[in-house]
């Protein structure tokens, strides 16, 4: 096994003798006979595991040293050891303003300096190799979530996915979803600062967006599947997917009680709702619906118009377009149909790059 380093710094040639025939049998040893060649021992080495320095040097003092491992956050990697004369006893508070792991005078004890710099060179590699453990078991907690977001992305992708399957769907309905969301949420955070929207939120919100429609599972075929307009009374069972999803998602709830779970219930429960209250199921009017349920609705109503239905064909994304912004789908916040507008180009981009794939 290498042996540990250790820098001698003093002018006086006696005293790094001493010192380094104190150290030589457990540790290699570097002398430097003033401040400026103990820096350029510390560039030049970079396993020093303990530093014993002079103060009263020629060219650089062992403050000049201090300045530069201060300078180069090197005094919490290696403990210094002051060594300072009777004369300079009022140096020592400075030296422990620097953050020095301890300051002897001359003249010194062999024995009291040999066991005091072991103990240092000790406490430094223990907590050396905590940081190094910390930061493994930091880089394994990372992994394992991310591990587990990925889990809980498949899982929601593929319990949405059944509704799509079932509706006869191409299953790429989900991915626009949650695609148009993004993208709305990241003009929102941009632009909207009140709403104080994280990153973190975003992408929270923006898996939750894949499971809107999982209501659509409890909506008998012969609605569900009707190659037509629904009549009005089809229509109020079609609309009960929204509370059938919340009945869904609480069973399936858990020990859920975050963030997460909160937008899954909201944007199920609420992107039917509308800015003027007529919406379903609560008539739910203007900041009374929540601003995740706002975002999933108009990304919602959106790719319906967009994409090839049962009971009709697509629209062209201008003519989608223009049709939400004048309220011909239902009434938006300001907030998001100036978000919508933002993300017009992103929104066709999307679409345009999906037509040239054969989904089916």
């Amino acid at each position: 096994m290498d042996k540990q380093r250790i820098l001698i710094v003093d002018d006086e040639e006696v005293n790094r003798a001493v010192l380094n025939e104190m150290f030589k049998d457990e540790y290699d040893t570097l002398e430097a006979e003033n401040g400026q060649d103990a820096i350029s021992k510390i560039e030049d080495n970079q396993d020093i595991a303990l530093i014993l320095l002079d103060v009263v040097m020629p060219v650089l003092n062992g403050f000049g040293v201090l300045d530069y491992m201060q300078e180069h956050d090197l005094l919490e990697e290696i403990p210094v050891i002051l060594i300072t004369s009777e004369s300079v006893k009022d140096s020592e508070g400075e030296a422990y303003s620097y953050g020095v792991a301890d300051v002897m005078h001359k003249p010194f004890y062999p024995h009291i300096v040999k066991r005091r710099s072991k103990n240092l060179i000790e406490l430094y590699q223990n907590k050396h190799n905590m940081e190094i453990r910390l930061k493994e078991q930091e880089k394994a907690i990372r992994e394992q979530e991310k591990e587990n977001l990925q889990n809980s992305e498949f899982m929601i992708d593929a319990l949405s996915s059944v509704i799509e399957f079932r509706s006869a769907e191409t299953g790429e309905h989900i991915r626009r979803i949650k695609y148009f969301t993004r993208i709305m949420l990241k003009y929102l955070m941009k632009y909207f600062p009140e709403y104080g929207l994280t990153p973190e939120q975003v992408d929270e919100i923006a898996r939750a967006s894949a499971l809107h429609d999982i209501g659509k599972i409890g909506i008998p075929d012969a609605i569900l599947l009707k190659p037509g307009r629904l009549t009005p009374e089809e229509f109020e069972v079609m609309k009960t997917h929204t509370t059938i999803g919340c009945d869904i998602l609480e069973k399936l709830r858990g020990n859920q009680s975050g963030d997460f779970y909160r937008y899954c219930y909201d944007i199920c429960r609420y992107h039917h709702e509308r800015w003027d209250g007529n919406g379903y199921p609560d008539h739910l009017v203007g900041d009374e619906i929540p601003i995740s349920a706002q975002i999933v609705a108009i990304a919602d109503v959106y790719d319906a118009l967009v994409s090839p239905r049962v009971y009709k064909s697509p629209y062209a994304n201008n003519i989608a377009y223009d049709m939400i912004m004048n309220g011909e789908c239902g009434q938006f916040s300001p907030d998001v149909l100036e978000c919508f507008g933002l993300a017009k180009v992103d929104f066709f981009n999307i679409v345009e790059v999906i037509k040239m794939f054969d989904f089916s």
